[in-house]
């Protein structure tokens, strides 16, 4: 059998590098690998499907798999997680102390449809009674005026979301008070500059380590896709990549704990690794769909629930079926 020759376009995370540098290869391909930032890679994958196996936004991807079908194919190898807590940044003089504070305020968001907004606003309601259709939002660009939404949304009655005039920033508009909270994944600039703009949760870390151990969730933000005309020519693809994006993130994992000599630019690293372990299990960034079955379903449920997919989801609507057998294998 010929080798075939992909390109992959993701970020060079630590979880990733082995693939970047050849140490990981993918059996039966040769990997031309582009780095590049999360942004880059969803609107060159979205918009011109530029690359055979790429970093996708979990919610953008729900999305398209909802409506007209994706031009990509998922595999549970979820390159990017994050609690979502620190995402939250609030003006301090409009009344807001506590999440439930929420209800009647003017939130913005960099896009609606992002996986981070999708993540907080499920946690505002399941854990604090707060509904979407109790804020009223704002989308547009978090630093650069003249973004459009990359996602034509229907969102449910009683949900109000507009755009905010395209010779302004969600940063500015939270800087002068125009809105009174936002949800970003990405800091605002006005955040550190201007005493009024704060986090909603100051200590995010004691709120995301309660969260994870009340729900039991580490919320997931990216995936990888792989061009479904690829995997229908070739059905052995999609194993074969996500086995090496395990391998690659076990060589991290294998860095991480070196004590010799630091993989990272952290004086403790190897002790952070130590607490992430003994809060959350020795693969506490587990790949495969069995081991992320609970943080599947509750995106799966809230993205339905926010009006982003137009049907309820289930994790065999979104990952190549052979991905689902890698624990029998």
């Amino acid at each position: 059998m010929a080798r075939l020759t992909l390109s992959l376009s993701c970020v060079d995370y630590d979880r990733t590098r082995a693939i970047f540098e050849e140490k990981v290869r993918v059996s039966g391909c040769d990997i031309v690998p582009t780095a590049m930032s999360p942004e880059e890679a969803f609107h060159r994958a979205f918009k011109f499907q530029e690359f055979d196996i790429t970093e996708l936004s979990m919610s953008s991807y729900m999305n398209q798999v909802s409506k007209d079908g994706s031009p990509y194919v998922g595999i549970p190898a979820f390159l990017s997680r994050m609690f979502r807590h620190s995402s939250v940044y609030i003006r301090t003089d409009k009344g807001i102390e506590r999440p439930e504070d929420f209800k009647g305020k003017v939130v913005g968001v960099p896009e609606y449809q992002m996986t981070a907004a999708l993540w907080v606003r499920g946690m505002l309601e399941d854990e604090y009674g707060v509904l979407p259709s109790d804020v009223s939002w704002r989308d547009g660009g978090l630093e650069e005026g003249g973004k459009i939404p990359n996602l034509n949304l229907v969102l449910p009655d009683g949900v109000h979301l507009e755009t905010i005039p395209r010779d302004r920033t969600l940063s500015e508009m939270l800087d002068t008070g125009e809105i009174d909270a936002m949800m970003s994944a990405r800091a605002p600039s006005c955040f550190g500059r201007n005493d009024k703009v704060d986090r909603l949760f100051p200590d995010y870390r004691s709120a995301e380590e309660a969260y994870y151990k009340k729900f039991g969730l580490f919320p997931i933000m990216h995936i990888v896709g792989i061009r479904r005309s690829l995997v229908e020519q070739h059905p052995w693809l999609p194993v074969n990549v996500l086995n090496a994006f395990i391998d690659a993130k076990q060589v991290c994992y294998l860095n991480l704990a070196k004590v010799g000599h630091l993989f990272t630019t952290l004086p403790w690293p190897v002790d952070e690794f130590e607490a992430a372990k003994a809060l959350m299990g020795d693969d506490y960034w587990p790949y495969g769909v069995k081991a992320n079955a609970a943080e599947i379903e509750a995106m799966c449920r809230y993205s339905f629930d926010q009006g982003l997919t137009a049907r309820l989801l289930t994790a065999e609507d979104l990952f190549a079926p052979s991905t689902f057998e890698l624990a029998k294998v």
